[in-house]
């Protein structure tokens, strides 16, 4: 009867070694599946915050203020308050040259800047050349050649964001500015068009405040404009740098 006792606590006292071990075993593996969840975590909120850049820049700034005049110069037209528009033209000619140099002089160089400074542009240019076709100033065939390049080009940007954005592609990130997908690159044509369009604006702007009656010229300046334009237009198509899709960066 003894041996017997002896021998059932034995067994007894086993059994529980066996289970705390089991237990043990069981507890290390959950450590380690949640060490391996937290590092997958970190590295994605690294991956996270490595793809996003500073964005609040004095040259965004200088570009954001130009978007913003770009309403206002449309306003001053269409209530023929060419003075006060000429003024504010001057103003955004200013800041487009200012925010680049700074930009490149002080490394204030962003993705988004590439983007919203030729959207800047891109406004102006848009609604000058509604307004002034509205005011009989610019002859609505050369404005619908203005306005179709410049539709085309925004409808191509909403395409190029999408298949560049690394995933999750959700709405949210895909509206989030500070998340560079793709820089968009200038072909020489295109800053030849801009140069031209500023100039043809800025002197039809000019003319009514002036007084300047130089119709052939400015008849000259205009059907070049939309030559220009097209041109430039295509070169986006056909041209492999206009459009860089970045690639995330890697986590050591």
């Amino acid at each position: 009867m003894c041996v017997f006792t002896i021998t059932y606590i034995g067994y007894l006292l086993s059994n529980r070694k066996l289970s705390r071990t089991s237990v043990s075993y069981n507890e290390d593996r959950s450590d380690k599946s949640n060490l391996i969840d937290s590092k997958e975590k970190i590295i994605q909120k690294i991956k996270e915050k490595q793809s996003r850049e500073n964005i609040w820049t004095i040259p965004n700034y200088l570009t954001f203020s130009r978007l913003i005049a770009s309403p206002i110069i449309g306003y001053f037209i269409l209530n023929d308050q060419y003075n006060l528009a000429l003024i504010a033209f001057i103003y955004a000619g200013i800041t487009d040259s200012l925010d680049g140099f700074i930009a490149r002089k002080y490394n204030m160089r962003t993705m988004l800047g590439t983007v919203m400074d030729p959207a800047a542009d891109k406004m102006l240019m848009t609604i000058m050349t509604i307004t002034f076709a509205m005011k009989d100033l610019l002859p609505v065939p050369i404005a619908a050649v203005i306005l179709g390049r410049d539709i085309g080009l925004i409808l191509s940007s909403f395409y190029y964001r999408y298949i560049s954005l690394p995933p999750p592609k959700t709405i949210g990130r895909y509206f989030d500015i500070s998340i560079p997908s793709a820089e968009v690159r200038p072909t020489l044509i295109s800053k030849v068009n801009t140069a031209l369009q500023l100039a043809l604006m800025g002197i039809t702007l000019a003319s009514p405040v002036f007084g300047w009656t130089h119709a052939k010229t400015l008849t000259v300046l205009q059907y070049t404009v939309a030559g220009t334009t097209m041109w430039s237009g295509l070169s986006y198509i056909f041209s492999k740098d206009a459009v860089r899709i970045l690639k995330p960066p890697a986590v050591k």
